[in-house]
């Protein structure tokens, strides 16, 4: 991160955790960066990332402890503006979340208009806006829009104080610690929610099928990456350094199967080397991948299926 003006953990230096915690729900439209933010501020691959909107289906936690105390981030769906199946089930995440929370950290893209999503999102906050913090992300662009996203604060959410309203840009850590400290100042003293040691509370499966999908979704392209998930069929430890995992990518035809899997197999077997990559990266043993294909036809319109993936 940028110099801290917070103090953070290290290996060669553990300040003792403070005493204030807060369970920090972060909102905004898709592809305003939450995820970029949630995993610059933990400082690990949290959430997975893509150029691709709405990439986060889940509510997915990120912990940052300092000296001051932990801070435990949920990374919600991006909230849109449709009446899809699987968009509701989305934007009832992000609802319920909002609910659970202490304080809530709305991002907002910098570089785009406040339109009608952003509308919504500010309908969601209003009672909400004792404890909110806003971050203008992505400053760093060449014309970011800082002055009409201030405007349409001041008139959809006029109870943010300006000291509460923060410019980001989360890709270049920047303005990072400025934002922790707001939400620090706003938080109360009482028990962590988690050991000092850990940044997230995801589970081993979950982890997998998160960083297979961001490893298709990022080199998958119209429509394929909206159909596809992720099934981890089976697990298995086969020593202390190694584990055994089959995975399924699922998408809703079958010739989206035949795109997933590529010419030669070339695209299944691209997928599967870079996850394991990425996989190194977070586990401190070996993953064996057996990554396939099948076709879980129309399966965004079950809530069954949805009903398993979206919580």
């Amino acid at each position: 991160m940028e110099e801290n003006i917070i103090e953070t953990e290290s290996e060669n230096s553990q300040p003792p955790v403070g005493p204030k915690t807060a369970l920090v729900t972060i909102i905004g439209r898709p592809s305003s960066g939450k995820s970029t933010f949630l995993n610059t501020a933990a400082g690990e691959p949290v959430s997975i990332v893509s150029a691709m909107p709405q990439t986060t289906r889940n509510a997915i936690r990120g912990i940052v402890n300092t000296s001051l105390g932990q801070l435990v981030f949920v990374d919600t769906p991006g909230y849109h503006d449709s009446e899809k199946k699987m968009n509701l089930k989305m934007r009832g995440i992000v609802a319920d979340q909002l609910k659970d929370s202490d304080l809530i950290l709305y991002i907002i893209d910098s570089t785009r208009n406040c339109a009608e999503e952003e509308r919504l999102i500010a309908e969601l906050l209003e009672a909400h806006q004792d404890k909110v913090v806003i971050a203008l992300n992505k400053i760093d662009a060449p014309q970011p829009l800082r002055e009409h996203a201030r405007k349409f604060i001041k008139a959809n959410l006029p109870k943010v104080p300006e000291k509460r309203i923060l410019e980001i840009s989360a890709k270049n850590d920047q303005g990072i610690n400025e934002v922790l400290k707001a939400l620090f100042d706003m938080a109360k003293e009482g028990p962590h929610l988690y050991s000092e040691e850990f940044y997230t509370d995801q589970e081993v499966d979950f982890r997998i099928a998160e960083v297979i999908r961001e490893q298709a979704i990022n080199r998958l392209d119209q429509e394929v990456p909206h159909a596809v998930y992720v099934q981890i069929a089976d697990m298995e430890m086969r020593s202390p350094t190694k584990m055994w995992c089959r995975a399924f990518l699922c998408v809703e035809k079958e010739s989206q199967k035949g795109i997933v899997i590529g010419k030669g197999a070339q695209m299944i077997k691209t997928i599967r080397v870079e996850s394991i990559k990425a996989l190194r990266k977070i586990f401190d043993y070996k993953i064996d991948l057996d990554l396939q294909v099948k076709v879980d036809k129309n399966w965004r319109q079950r809530d069954a299926t949805l009903n398993k993936l979206l919580k």
